[in-house]
Protein backbone atom coordinates (compact mmCIF):
# COMPACT_ATOMS: atom_id res chain seq x y z
CA UNK A 1 0.00 0.00 0.00
CA UNK A 2 2.96 2.37 0.42
CA UNK A 3 3.47 4.65 -2.53
CA UNK A 4 7.06 5.83 -2.84
CA UNK A 5 7.30 5.12 -6.58
CA UNK A 6 5.72 6.93 -9.51
CA UNK A 7 2.60 4.82 -9.42
CA UNK A 8 0.53 4.79 -6.28
CA UNK A 9 -0.69 1.31 -5.36
CA UNK A 10 -4.43 1.93 -4.83
CA UNK A 11 -7.08 -0.46 -3.56
CA UNK A 12 -10.87 -0.50 -3.37
CA UNK A 13 -12.34 0.70 -0.08
CA UNK A 14 -13.39 -2.14 2.23
CA UNK A 15 -14.76 -2.09 5.76
CA UNK A 16 -11.45 -3.52 7.06
CA UNK A 17 -9.63 -0.40 5.77
CA UNK A 18 -11.16 1.55 8.66
CA UNK A 19 -8.38 0.16 10.85
CA UNK A 20 -5.57 2.05 9.05
CA UNK A 21 -7.55 4.91 7.47
CA UNK A 22 -9.30 6.18 10.59
CA UNK A 23 -6.12 6.99 12.60
CA UNK A 24 -4.82 9.09 9.69
CA UNK A 25 -8.15 10.92 9.33
CA UNK A 26 -8.30 11.47 13.10
CA UNK A 27 -4.72 12.81 13.16
CA UNK A 28 -5.61 15.35 10.45
CA UNK A 29 -8.69 16.56 12.47
CA UNK A 30 -10.30 17.98 9.33
CA UNK A 31 -13.62 19.86 9.34
CA UNK A 32 -15.15 18.65 6.04
CA UNK A 33 -17.70 15.82 6.15
CA UNK A 34 -16.08 14.11 3.14
CA UNK A 35 -12.93 13.48 5.21
CA UNK A 36 -14.63 10.72 7.19
CA UNK A 37 -14.34 6.95 6.84
CA UNK A 38 -18.11 6.28 6.81
CA UNK A 39 -18.69 8.76 3.99
CA UNK A 40 -15.71 7.42 2.02
CA UNK A 41 -16.88 3.82 2.48
CA UNK A 42 -20.59 4.50 1.85
CA UNK A 43 -20.01 6.43 -1.40
CA UNK A 44 -16.95 4.50 -2.62
CA UNK A 45 -18.78 2.44 -5.26
CA UNK A 46 -20.66 5.44 -6.63
CA UNK A 47 -17.61 7.70 -6.98
CA UNK A 48 -15.13 4.88 -7.71
CA UNK A 49 -12.95 5.77 -4.73
CA UNK A 50 -9.53 4.11 -4.50
CA UNK A 51 -7.27 4.57 -1.49
CA UNK A 52 -3.60 4.14 -0.58
CA UNK A 53 -1.30 4.90 2.32
CA UNK A 54 1.54 7.13 1.13
CA UNK A 55 4.10 7.78 3.86
CA UNK A 56 1.85 8.71 6.80
CA UNK A 57 -1.02 10.00 4.67
CA UNK A 58 -4.27 8.66 3.28
CA UNK A 59 -4.42 9.37 -0.46
CA UNK A 60 -7.85 9.01 -2.06
CA UNK A 61 -8.61 9.11 -5.78
CA UNK A 62 -12.11 9.32 -7.24
CA UNK A 63 -13.79 9.37 -10.63
CA UNK A 64 -16.86 11.42 -11.54
CA UNK A 65 -18.15 11.97 -15.09
CA UNK A 66 -14.89 10.42 -16.33
CA UNK A 67 -12.85 13.07 -14.49
CA UNK A 68 -10.23 11.85 -12.02
CA UNK A 69 -9.64 13.82 -8.83
CA UNK A 70 -8.04 13.49 -5.40
CA UNK A 71 -9.01 14.45 -1.87
CA UNK A 72 -6.58 16.62 0.07
CA UNK A 73 -4.33 14.05 1.82
CA UNK A 74 -5.18 13.27 5.47
CA UNK A 75 -2.45 12.34 7.93
CA UNK A 76 0.76 13.76 9.38
CA UNK A 77 4.35 14.46 8.33
CA UNK A 78 5.85 15.96 5.16
CA UNK A 79 2.79 16.84 3.08
CA UNK A 80 4.73 18.34 0.18
CA UNK A 81 6.37 14.98 -0.58
CA UNK A 82 2.93 13.33 -0.66
CA UNK A 83 1.46 16.02 -2.94
CA UNK A 84 4.45 15.59 -5.27
CA UNK A 85 3.76 11.83 -5.45
CA UNK A 86 0.06 12.56 -6.20
CA UNK A 87 1.12 15.01 -8.92
CA UNK A 88 3.39 12.33 -10.45
CA UNK A 89 0.51 9.84 -10.28
CA UNK A 90 -1.76 12.23 -12.23
CA UNK A 91 0.94 12.79 -14.87
CA UNK A 92 1.62 9.06 -15.15
CA UNK A 93 -2.12 8.37 -15.62
CA UNK A 94 -2.40 11.14 -18.20
CA UNK A 95 -4.98 13.38 -16.50
CA UNK A 96 -4.97 16.80 -14.82
CA UNK A 97 -3.99 17.07 -11.17
CA UNK A 98 -7.20 18.15 -9.41
CA UNK A 99 -7.89 18.19 -5.65
CA UNK A 100 -11.52 18.58 -4.53
CA UNK A 101 -13.02 19.48 -1.15
CA UNK A 102 -10.09 21.77 -0.35
CA UNK A 103 -10.80 23.74 2.84
CA UNK A 104 -9.64 27.35 3.37
CA UNK A 105 -7.02 25.93 5.79
CA UNK A 106 -5.80 23.48 3.13
CA UNK A 107 -5.67 26.35 0.65
CA UNK A 108 -3.29 28.31 2.89
CA UNK A 109 -0.91 25.34 2.89
CA UNK A 110 -1.19 24.78 -0.88
CA UNK A 111 -0.55 28.49 -1.55
CA UNK A 112 2.55 28.44 0.64
CA UNK A 113 3.92 25.31 -1.09
CA UNK A 114 2.81 26.20 -4.65
CA UNK A 115 2.24 29.99 -4.78
CA UNK A 116 1.48 30.15 -8.51
CA UNK A 117 0.43 26.64 -9.53
CA UNK A 118 -3.11 26.12 -8.29
CA UNK A 119 -6.31 27.77 -9.49
CA UNK A 120 -9.21 27.61 -7.00
CA UNK A 121 -12.92 27.29 -7.74
CA UNK A 122 -15.70 27.44 -5.16
CA UNK A 123 -17.79 24.27 -4.63
CA UNK A 124 -20.93 25.91 -3.19
CA UNK A 125 -22.99 22.71 -3.62
CA UNK A 126 -20.41 20.96 -1.41
CA UNK A 127 -20.31 23.46 1.48
CA UNK A 128 -21.19 21.79 4.79
CA UNK A 129 -23.81 23.32 7.08
CA UNK A 130 -22.41 23.57 10.62
CA UNK A 131 -24.57 24.40 13.66
CA UNK A 132 -23.92 25.04 17.33
CA UNK A 133 -25.09 21.88 19.11
CA UNK A 134 -26.55 23.90 21.98
CA UNK A 135 -28.82 25.77 19.55
CA UNK A 136 -30.12 22.55 17.98
CA UNK A 137 -31.05 21.33 21.47
CA UNK A 138 -32.67 24.51 22.83
CA UNK A 139 -33.94 26.05 19.54
CA UNK A 140 -33.77 29.35 21.42
CA UNK A 141 -34.43 32.73 19.82
CA UNK A 142 -36.94 34.26 17.40
CA UNK A 143 -35.31 32.85 14.26
CA UNK A 144 -36.04 29.26 15.37
CA UNK A 145 -39.53 30.04 16.67
CA UNK A 146 -41.23 28.07 13.88
CA UNK A 147 -39.15 24.96 14.73
CA UNK A 148 -40.42 25.10 18.32
CA UNK A 149 -43.98 25.47 17.04
CA UNK A 150 -43.65 22.36 14.85
CA UNK A 151 -42.32 20.38 17.82
CA UNK A 152 -45.15 21.55 20.09
CA UNK A 153 -47.70 20.57 17.43
CA UNK A 154 -46.04 17.16 17.04
CA UNK A 155 -46.23 16.54 20.81
CA UNK A 156 -49.90 17.60 20.94
CA UNK A 157 -50.93 15.38 18.03
CA UNK A 158 -48.96 12.21 18.68
CA UNK A 159 -48.23 9.53 21.24
CA UNK A 160 -44.49 9.30 20.62
CA UNK A 161 -41.18 7.99 21.97
CA UNK A 162 -37.48 8.37 21.14
CA UNK A 163 -35.09 5.38 21.14
CA UNK A 164 -31.43 4.85 20.41
CA UNK A 165 -30.87 2.66 17.32
CA UNK A 166 -29.76 -0.86 18.29
CA UNK A 167 -29.28 -4.14 16.38
CA UNK A 168 -32.82 -5.03 17.53
CA UNK A 169 -34.60 -2.05 15.94
CA UNK A 170 -32.25 -1.35 12.99
CA UNK A 171 -34.41 -3.48 10.67
CA UNK A 172 -37.49 -1.38 11.45
CA UNK A 173 -35.56 1.74 10.42
CA UNK A 174 -34.70 0.09 7.10
CA UNK A 175 -38.38 -0.76 6.52
CA UNK A 176 -39.24 2.88 7.20
CA UNK A 177 -36.46 3.94 4.80
CA UNK A 178 -37.98 1.78 2.03
CA UNK A 179 -41.39 3.43 2.58
CA UNK A 180 -39.75 6.87 2.55
CA UNK A 181 -38.03 6.09 -0.78
CA UNK A 182 -41.30 4.91 -2.34
CA UNK A 183 -42.91 8.20 -1.36
CA UNK A 184 -40.02 10.24 -2.80
CA UNK A 185 -39.37 8.18 -5.92
CA UNK A 186 -40.46 10.75 -8.48
CA UNK A 187 -37.94 13.53 -7.81
CA UNK A 188 -34.16 13.50 -8.27
CA UNK A 189 -34.37 9.80 -9.08
CA UNK A 190 -30.69 9.33 -9.95
CA UNK A 191 -29.51 11.20 -6.87
CA UNK A 192 -31.97 9.26 -4.70
CA UNK A 193 -30.80 5.92 -6.08
CA UNK A 194 -27.18 6.86 -5.39
CA UNK A 195 -28.02 8.04 -1.90
CA UNK A 196 -30.00 4.88 -1.19
CA UNK A 197 -26.99 2.76 -2.16
CA UNK A 198 -24.84 4.75 0.32
CA UNK A 199 -27.54 4.50 3.01
CA UNK A 200 -27.73 0.72 2.53
CA UNK A 201 -24.00 0.42 3.27
CA UNK A 202 -24.50 2.36 6.52
CA UNK A 203 -27.24 -0.08 7.55
CA UNK A 204 -25.28 -3.18 6.50
CA UNK A 205 -22.18 -2.13 8.45
CA UNK A 206 -23.78 -0.02 11.21
CA UNK A 207 -21.82 -1.56 14.11
CA UNK A 208 -18.48 -1.93 12.30
CA UNK A 209 -18.64 1.68 11.15
CA UNK A 210 -19.16 2.75 14.76
CA UNK A 211 -22.34 4.64 13.90
CA UNK A 212 -24.94 5.86 16.38
CA UNK A 213 -28.54 6.66 15.71
CA UNK A 214 -31.95 7.51 17.04
CA UNK A 215 -35.53 6.87 15.99
CA UNK A 216 -38.96 8.19 16.81
CA UNK A 217 -42.03 6.00 17.12
CA UNK A 218 -45.64 7.08 16.84
CA UNK A 219 -48.12 4.43 17.90
CA UNK A 220 -45.26 1.90 17.91
CA UNK A 221 -44.35 2.62 14.25
CA UNK A 222 -40.97 4.13 13.27
CA UNK A 223 -41.74 7.47 11.60
CA UNK A 224 -38.25 9.04 11.69
CA UNK A 225 -34.65 7.99 12.16
CA UNK A 226 -31.17 9.50 11.99
CA UNK A 227 -27.54 8.30 12.04
CA UNK A 228 -24.24 10.00 12.81
CA UNK A 229 -20.88 9.86 14.58
CA UNK A 230 -18.02 12.05 15.78
CA UNK A 231 -16.40 13.82 12.81
CA UNK A 232 -13.44 15.43 14.57
CA UNK A 233 -12.38 16.70 17.99
CA UNK A 234 -15.28 19.17 18.42
CA UNK A 235 -17.84 18.29 15.73
CA UNK A 236 -20.46 15.56 15.32
CA UNK A 237 -21.66 14.69 11.80
CA UNK A 238 -25.18 13.66 10.79
CA UNK A 239 -25.00 11.26 7.84
CA UNK A 240 -28.69 10.41 7.41
CA UNK A 241 -31.97 11.88 8.61
CA UNK A 242 -35.32 10.64 7.30
CA UNK A 243 -38.85 11.33 8.49
CA UNK A 244 -42.36 11.07 7.10
CA UNK A 245 -42.86 14.71 6.14
CA UNK A 246 -46.65 14.46 6.16
CA UNK A 247 -46.46 14.12 9.96
CA UNK A 248 -46.12 17.72 11.11
CA UNK A 249 -43.01 18.23 13.22
CA UNK A 250 -41.49 14.77 12.54
CA UNK A 251 -38.27 16.19 11.05
CA UNK A 252 -37.92 18.87 13.71
CA UNK A 253 -38.51 16.29 16.44
CA UNK A 254 -35.88 13.75 15.32
CA UNK A 255 -33.42 16.58 14.77
CA UNK A 256 -33.90 17.98 18.28
CA UNK A 257 -34.11 14.66 20.12
CA UNK A 258 -30.90 13.40 18.53
CA UNK A 259 -29.14 16.69 19.25
CA UNK A 260 -30.03 16.16 22.92
CA UNK A 261 -28.68 12.60 22.66
CA UNK A 262 -25.37 13.92 21.23
CA UNK A 263 -25.08 16.53 23.96
CA UNK A 264 -25.65 13.93 26.67
CA UNK A 265 -23.35 11.24 25.25
CA UNK A 266 -20.60 13.46 23.77
CA UNK A 267 -20.36 16.51 26.05
CA UNK A 268 -17.13 17.63 24.34
CA UNK A 269 -18.94 18.25 21.04
CA UNK A 270 -19.55 21.93 20.18
CA UNK A 271 -20.81 21.72 16.61
CA UNK A 272 -23.01 19.52 14.43
CA UNK A 273 -22.09 19.17 10.76
CA UNK A 274 -25.22 18.37 8.75
CA UNK A 275 -23.29 17.86 5.49
CA UNK A 276 -23.89 19.55 2.13
CA UNK A 277 -27.01 20.30 0.07
CA UNK A 278 -25.65 18.77 -3.22
CA UNK A 279 -27.10 21.81 -5.02
CA UNK A 280 -30.68 20.63 -4.37
CA UNK A 281 -32.88 23.68 -3.76
CA UNK A 282 -35.24 21.99 -1.25
CA UNK A 283 -32.36 20.67 0.81
CA UNK A 284 -30.60 24.05 0.77
CA UNK A 285 -33.74 25.78 2.00
CA UNK A 286 -34.24 23.22 4.80
CA UNK A 287 -30.62 23.46 5.97
CA UNK A 288 -30.57 27.27 5.89
CA UNK A 289 -33.82 27.37 7.89
CA UNK A 290 -31.92 26.04 10.93
CA UNK A 291 -29.59 29.07 10.78
CA UNK A 292 -26.12 27.51 10.47
CA UNK A 293 -23.46 28.99 12.72
CA UNK A 294 -20.96 28.66 9.84
CA UNK A 295 -20.50 27.09 6.44
CA UNK A 296 -17.59 24.72 5.93
CA UNK A 297 -16.28 26.02 2.62
CA UNK A 298 -14.78 23.72 -0.01
CA UNK A 299 -12.90 24.45 -3.22
CA UNK A 300 -11.57 22.63 -6.25
CA UNK A 301 -7.81 23.16 -6.74
CA UNK A 302 -6.50 22.64 -10.30
CA UNK A 303 -2.75 22.41 -10.86
CA UNK A 304 -0.99 24.24 -13.71
CA UNK A 305 2.69 24.24 -14.63
CA UNK A 306 4.07 27.80 -14.90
Amino acid sequence: MNGEGRMINYKKVEITDKKWMEPLITAADMPGCHQNFTNIFAWSEIYKYRVAQVNNYLVLKGLFDNLSYYFYPAGFGDIKRVIEIMKEDAAHCGHDFVITGVSPEDMVILRSLYPDNFEYQEMRYGFDYVYLLEKLVTLAGNKLHSKRNHINRFKQNNSWSFEEITPENLGECWEMNIEWCKAHGSNDRDELAKENCAVRRCFDHFAKLGLEGGLIRVNDQVIAYTMGEKLNSNTYVIHIEKAFGEIQGAYQMINREFAAYIQKNHPQMIYVNREEDMGLEGLRKAKLSYRPDKMEEKYIARYFEV
